[in-house]
């Protein structure tokens, strides 16, 4: 069990400059709960007094981390279960929950608190979701030290503070959703011919090399291919491929002298009229228009 007893909370009154950021921290801690202690050790205000027997409503999200012991989680919309050391708990706006360490073992806890129009928007695209508040991914000294950070600039208050430790939510987002996002896919043969896909079509960018040879190379059905790679990159075999073209076409354009037909024909189209189509579509302005903008900007002041 961690042997620093210290007990490092804040909260937080935001001005409307900070809310003009588009998310305000409201709070951010940390404790060791002994075993055989009372729970929680700490007064919170009335806006986040908790008693784990009845469990609380709070306006804002929380990400709570549990580095070292064990407890228990239940939420209006997640059943009871079992939280161990190395367990992010997310809490909602609006969504009963209570939480509690076992007694025997405690808990070292770090927590954050936020709000704000960018949060909001992550919930409605469904990065994270009330029926899914448990993340159990270890422990992580990066995101230990991220929560460190945070306190650490809370307790200085120095201008603009809000903004540095409100990127750090962010930032522990996007360590949360990409730890979890590859544990739970956990078909290491799919994820070793994904791998390969990709290396085959960066190599291949002016061969045009379709969707169904690269499943024949990689000797897998195409139907399967083209199901699992989605699922593990959000986009189907041939977006990809788009993607990778229109990268090599920006930097050709960019960084070389090339005319615009010898481009077209290295990176596979039949002429000038197919590849400015497939360009104009993906970026919305034609070859000729986007190198003579970035010639632009490239000019000397």
């Amino acid at each position: 069990m961690n042997t620093n007893q210290n007990r490092n909370i804040k909260y937080f009154s935001t001005s409307s400059t900070d809310e003009a950021w588009g998310i305000v921290v409201t709070t951010v801690g940390s404790q060791l709960i002994p075993p055989n202690s009372s729970y929680p050790r700490s007064q919170h205000p009335t806006s986040h007094v908790f008693n784990p027997q009845q469990g609380r409503i709070l306006k804002e999200y929380q990400i709570i981390y549990i580095s070292e012991g064990k407890g228990w989680f239940e939420s209006k919309s997640c059943k009871k279960q079992p939280v161990k050391a190395g367990t992010i708990i997310m809490l909602f706006p609006d969504e009963w929950h209570t939480y509690e360490p076992e007694k025997e073992t405690g808990w070292f806890e770090y927590w954050i608190g936020f709000k704000g129009e960018h949060i909001d928007g992550l919930i409605r695209k469904g990065f994270f979701s009330p029926q899914q508040p448990i993340f159990n991914l270890g422990y992580s000294s990066s995101i230990v030290n991220l929560y460190n950070d945070a306190i650490n600039h809370a307790l200085q208050e120095k201008r603009a503070y809000q903004q540095i430790i409100s990127s750090i939510v962010f930032y522990i987002l996007g360590t949360v959703y990409y730890k979890y996002e590859n544990e739970t896919f956990n078909d290491s043969f799919a994820v070793n011919k994904i791998n390969e896909a990709k290396a085959m079509m960066k190599q291949e960018i002016g061969c045009r090399i379709s969707p169904e040879d690269i499943a024949r190379n990689l000797g897998v059905g195409y139907s399967w291919f083209r199901k699992m790679f989605k699922l593990y990159t959000n986009i189907s075999p041939a977006q990809y491929q788009a993607n990778l073209i229109i990268i090599k076409a920006k930097e050709l354009l960019d960084i070389t002298e090339l005319n615009i037909t010898d481009i077209s024909y290295q990176l596979g189209f039949e002429n000038v009229s197919q590849f400015s189509t497939f360009f104009r579509r993906k970026t919305g302005v034609p070859p000729l228009q986007y190198r003579k903008e970035g010639q632009h900007f490239k000019k000397p002041l």
